[in-house]
């Protein structure tokens, strides 16, 4: 067995074992935290009623429920506390893997990017190369968010729902984001590079990594020193993510067993029908993708997702398509793709080809609506789709990313925000698929311009 066939089977056998643990800890240790922050949750949704069908607000009622369904949610924090204090052994192991993938990430970008436009010098080829890769990912994402339109009105999720309308001040943590012209350019261009590299702002890092590497090629011999100084740099971070990615599978253990041991396998019973129709309509846009890819790289794109296992499975079970992207980068240099196309389009991908959180955002927003009776013409959904398409770029780095751009766009169609809560629950679950979906998508994005500049040599192994 090969040393990446080796680690893939860990990370998978992690990926068992972890459910497995937290199968156990769930039934088991977990039971009464877990029955605490349920009786709470319903505790406080009563109270919530009864506050809702008060029209006084000033009777002594009003004032002693607000008492109750302060204490109610004081109750539910500190069981969420002593759970979270019981599960550190497990999240830890997450935590610092995710971590050392952070540390590694900025760095690798910003030198792989500056050799890479170093070495292909012309600022138009750099430009040419740039427009091929947005026509890609302005593609992919409208099909993505297409797809995701079209199966919630095949399946209808919500449907089954049948809520009655919840109150307009119903909070549900969720702080959605006005998106506005400023907040873009400034989410785009860096006021400084070591924030940007501090806070992993990889959009950022990727506007001055151009213009440091446009710069390195316009001065000529000069040059040179910098780009064998970060050709260098660039191998030694290559290296480090050898000896990170070895931590992978006792990330994936802690990050499963945490997840399961507080949402226990019942929530998969019930929200099944709707967690398998979502992950069939990601199946869908898989094949899709690589039917796409098939009629530009031909039966290569099969031996491009042979080599996608390993990053496919450590961003599934992790949630987090950031830690698979230093050995995406290298699988693809394997599978033949030139260090400046994958150095150039893969960090890109980052912020404006996320397939799998497109899909999930017309899927949920729509979700919502059904969820609620709320019915939207095919103009309105078409009006989402378009509002959803441009709140969307650029805004990866924010925790739960997908949920902030829905909370944001819903509300300009009179949906209740407060449906967001019944996906907060799931989130993680979903956040896996789509984690997975997003290097599936960015991969063959990066093979597929690699083609297109006639830049596809063979494989290396």
């Amino acid at each position: 067995m090969s040393k990446n066939n080796r680690l893939t089977f860990f990370i998978f056998l992690a990926l068992i074992l972890g459910v497995a643990l937290g199968y156990y800890l769930n039934v088991n240790s977990f039971k009464d935290y877990n029955g605490d922050i349920t009786k709470a949750e319903a505790r406080i949704k009563g109270i919530e009623v009864k506050l809702n069908n008060l029209k006084d607000t000033t009777v002594v009622q009003y004032a002693e429920l607000n008492v109750q369904k302060v204490a109610a949610q004081k109750a539910r924090v500190e069981a969420e506390k002593v759970r979270e204090k019981k599960l550190e052994p497990l999240t830890l192991l997450s935590d610092i893997f995710l971590r050392l993938i952070k540390m590694i990430v900025a760095p690798l970008v910003f030198s792989t990017l500056v050799v890479g436009v170093a070495k292909v010098g012309d600022i138009k080829a750099v430009g040419r190369i740039g427009g091929k890769t947005m026509l890609w990912f302005m593609s992919a994402s409208l099909l993505s968010l297409v797809l995701g339109m079209i199966m919630v009105n095949i399946f209808k999720p919500g449907e089954a729902m049948q809520l009655p309308l919840p109150p307009s001040n119903a909070d549900t943590g969720i702080h959605k984001v006005a998106v506005s012209l400023k907040d873009f350019i400034s989410h785009i261009v860096p006021k400084s590079m070591t924030e940007a590299m501090a806070t992993n702002e990889i959009l950022q890092i990727v506007v001055f990594s151009l213009f440091f590497g446009v710069a390195t090629a316009a001065i000529g011999e000069k040059g040179q020193v910098i780009i064998k100084f970060f050709d260098a740099v660039a191998h030694v971070i290559l290296k480090v993510t050898g000896y990170v990615m070895n931590f992978a599978p006792f990330a994936v253990f802690g990050a499963m067993a945490a997840i399961v041991a507080k949402q226990g396998l019942s929530v998969l019973s019930t929200y099944a029908l709707f967690i398998g129709e979502f992950y069939s309509s990601m199946l869908l846009l898989w094949i899709l993708l690589i039917f796409i890819g098939f009629t530009i790289l031909k039966s290569r794109v099969f031996n491009l997702m042979n080599r996608m296992k390993e990053p496919v499975l450590v961003a599934f079970s992790t949630a987090s398509s950031e830690a698979a992207y230093p050995k995406t980068m290298l699988q693809l240099e394997r599978f033949g793709c030139k260090e400046k196309i994958v150095s150039f389009v893969l960090p890109l991908g980052y912020s404006f080809n996320l397939d799998g959180s497109m899909l999930y955002m017309t899927f949920a927003s729509l979700f919502i609506a059904q969820s609620y009776g709320i019915h939207l013409s095919f103009e309105q959904q078409v009006s989402m789709l378009l509002i959803l398409m441009l709140t969307s770029k650029g805004i990866a780095g924010v925790p739960r990313a997908s949920l902030v751009v829905i909370a944001g766009t819903i509300a300009s169609f009179n949906i209740p925000e407060a449906g967001l809560a019944l996906l907060i629950g799931i989130d993680p679950l979903l956040d896996m698929g789509r984690s997975a979906t997003n290097v599936i998508g960015n991969s063959i994005a990066t093979a597929v311009v690699s083609k297109w500049e006639g830049e596809l040599s063979e494989p290396l192994d």
